[in-house]
């Protein structure tokens, strides 16, 4: 795909984080999902309206394309981003198995806007008993029974 093309979408993503800010509809974040040159997904972030921490935008066009395409991977998709993405949403890129990401703005002019995710990449180096939501591990005898029950599944489906 040629570059110009990349910033046409590129620049859709930021469009969509605007208008998510002139709406009051979310934050400042906009995501497209793309697949053979054809837009299958697009949002802005709705975390307030939807009052769901988990709506950012990333999220919100993965759950739409996988909707579109009727499956729970987008190995052959490509994310164009109005920022590069946050810890939650890099998870999410990766259980999505999406082929690239294409992002504009990085992590520190999201923390100059007052989105400052480094707290949450220092965490997931912290031992979980020291992080500062306290984690609890709690041994329970029965507890790697969903475990053993899939690997037990002949028929299950992978991700």
């Amino acid at each position: 795909m040629m570059s110009h093309l990349h910033t046409q979408y590129l620049q859709q993503a930021i469009e969509l984080a605007c208008k998510s800010v002139n709406t009051r509809k979310g934050g400042p974040y906009g995501a497209v999902i793309v697949k053979d040159g054809k837009i299958i997904a697009a949002s802005g972030n709705c975390v307030t309206v939807n009052n769901d921490p988990t709506a950012h935008a990333e999220i919100m066009a993965i759950r739409q394309a996988c909707t579109a395409l009727n499956t729970f991977q987008l190995k052959n998709c490509t994310l164009y981003s109005s920022c590069e993405p946050c810890p939650m949403c890099l998870g999410a890129i990766y259980w999505a198995r999406l082929k690239n990401v294409y992002f504009a703005c990085n992590r520190d002019n999201a923390a100059k806007a007052g989105f400052d995710d480094s707290f949450i990449y220092d965490e997931i180096r912290v031992d979980t008993e020291k992080r500062h939501i306290p984690m609890h591990h709690l041994s329970l005898t029965n507890a790697e029974q969903p475990f053993l029950e899939w690997n037990r599944q002949k028929t299950k489906i992978l991700y």
